[in-house]
């Protein structure tokens, strides 16, 4: 050995492996060969001083203001405890909004189910012209039924043949 003062031993308990170009952790000063110097791979236990991170709310995801030093699982916690919004005992949304239009039905779907001709908003069980009667298309449906009774049923294909068995099966 030449040169016996050049370089430093990495200071990882497990490492000890002399390195001719140490990395020296700017939190804890302490000395670290390649393999080492992050703070993750040293277990750096001043590492949240330097690794500055902005944490968030899990409940209602708004970023949380935290001065240097502290301890970010502390800082989440107090601001669960004292300032968050989301109550989850308190703030209770309803989920089925959306009543049927029609007489005498009383459910509620999630969604809006809109007819394209009255636009009326109607349940599942009531959404298609016919089973809600439409007034703005029954005489359309009035109209196409005398024809349709008098011509051989043809069976037609495609995605007209699926929504027609579609609505004969949701009937």
């Amino acid at each position: 050995m030449e040169f016996p003062d050049l370089g430093k031993h990495c200071s990882e308990p497990t490492c000890k492996q002399l390195d001719f170009l140490p990395v020296t952790c700017d939190a804890c000063k302490q000395d670290f060969c390649k393999d080492h110097f992050s703070y993750a791979s040293h277990k750096c236990p001043f590492a949240f001083k330097k690794d500055v991170q902005v944490p968030v709310c899990p409940l209602c995801n708004v970023p949380i203001p935290m001065k240097r030093g502290e301890i970010p699982d502390v800082v989440v916690g107090e601001h669960m405890d004292r300032d968050c919004t989301f109550h989850p005992g308190r703030n209770k949304k309803k989920v089925f909004t959306h009543r049927c239009s029609k007489e005498g039905c009383r459910k509620k779907e999630m969604l809006q189910l809109a007819c394209a001709q009255c636009h009326g908003n109607f349940c599942i069980q009531h959404r298609h012209p016919l089973d809600h009667n439409c007034q703005a298309g029954s005489s359309s449906a009035s109209k196409e039924r005398p024809s349709a009774s008098r011509a051989p049923e043809q069976k037609p294909s495609g995605i007209s043949w699926l929504a027609q068995q579609l609505r004969r099966t949701v009937k």
